[in-house]
């Protein structure tokens, strides 16, 4: 049985197209030369471009894939998108990284995290989360999640699918190619969760608590700042 402190509270939410979404689905849009035009600074988006454009570099193969990944399994069953997402994603190494570009515990956006090849486990939630808004899973079904792992008693990040906001959630983890049911991970206890439109404090045996806005969260707002500012 699912444990209740994996359940949201908040049922029939709306469906709300946030601006972090309609950018990312802006992105796959755009040509090639803009392609990954929000970025960490203008050095960095430059090299991203560039990097994209060099046909040795195995940067472009990545883009190339991840915009094909969007194109490929728009029109595709949730159960095959959920797959091809986690699976295209855990390809990627995986770094528990303590400092980027000077800041600690950095969250890269999906643009940067594609041109790096790897980053943190909180990267590989964030670039399935927007991936799969991109292919148009409802936003109020996805939650990045952050959780202790006990098996390795430490803090982990993961992204919880909610076919039904009373239904336990599938848990993407970059650390299992399996996508298995609350149930099955009792290795993982949740902490919080958030997605574009909330935030939630998980509580023992009980109902998520409420906590408002995401953007409380410092790092999501500098998240979300980073992917609507264009490259100069």
């Amino acid at each position: 049985m699912c444990k209740e402190y994996w359940l949201p509270t908040g049922k029939n939410q709306n469906v709300a197209n946030t601006l972090a979404g309609l950018l990312f689905l802006l992105f796959f849009l755009t040509p090639q030369n803009s392609f990954c035009k929000y970025s960490h600074s203008v050095a960095s988006h430059k090299e991203i471009v560039m990097r994209q454009q060099d046909s040795k570099d195995p940067a472009k193969r990545r883009f190339t894939a991840w915009k094909q990944l969007i194109i490929n399994y728009r029109s595709q069953s949730l159960n095959n998108k959920l797959k091809a997402v986690n699976d295209f994603f855990n390809q990627f190494t995986f770094e528990q990284d303590e400092s980027y570009q000077g800041t600690t515990d950095y969250w890269k956006t999906p643009d940067e995290f594609i041109a790096d090849g790897g980053g943190d486990c909180e990267d590989f939630s964030i670039a399935k989360y927007f991936t799969l808004l991109a292919l148009g899973v409802p936003i109020q079904t996805l939650r990045i999640t952050y959780v202790k792992s006990v098996e390795f008693n430490r803090a982990h990040m993961v992204l919880a699918y909610y076919a039904k906001p009373d239904l336990e959630p599938l848990i993407l983890d970059n650390l299992t190619g399996k996508i298995l049911p609350a149930s099955k991970r009792p290795d993982l206890i949740p902490v919080y969760s958030f997605n574009g439109e909330g935030l939630w404090l998980a509580k023992q045996r009980g109902n998520d608590k409420p906590l408002g806005d995401s953007a409380r969260l410092s790092k999501w707002r500098d998240l979300i700042g980073r992917m609507q500012k264009k490259g100069d």
